[in-house]
């Protein structure tokens, strides 16, 4: 059986690193968010495997197990703390969450837009 090359098997993990980040960089709702930080710890532990195998050091195992420590203790935490914010909050919008970007919207509704009323 060919081996895969391991520029390959880097551009696979490359490509999920991408859509990981765009995944985040969305920001439609938190649980997305979660599921791109999990899918980009699975591309570097990929590339981590693929490079211990390229070299053939059992480093990149190693790496691989600490990754999966790292993302059940990440989505346990995660997960608490999206169901917290849902029930507060009632909602999965990152936004909603700044209480910064309330008091904006909050000043821009009482003075009549975002020129602050001097225009009328």
């Amino acid at each position: 059986m060919p081996a895969i090359a391991l520029e390959h098997i880097l551009a696979l993990s490359a490509v999920l690193f991408v859509l990981g980040l765009v995944c985040v960089l969305a920001r439609r709702s938190l649980l997305f968010m979660l599921l791109g930080v999990e899918i980009m710890l699975n591309a570097a532990g990929l590339a981590f495997v693929a490079a211990g195998s390229r070299w053939m050091q059992p480093d990149g195992q190693v790496m691989f197990i600490f990754i999966l420590a790292m993302a059940a203790a990440e989505v346990s935490v995660g997960l608490a703390l999206v169901l917290l914010i849902y029930r507060r909050r009632g909602t999965l919008d990152p936004d909603a969450g700044d209480p910064m970007a309330s008091r904006d919207a909050a000043q821009r509704d009482s003075t009549g837009g975002a020129s602050g009323g001097r225009d009328a």
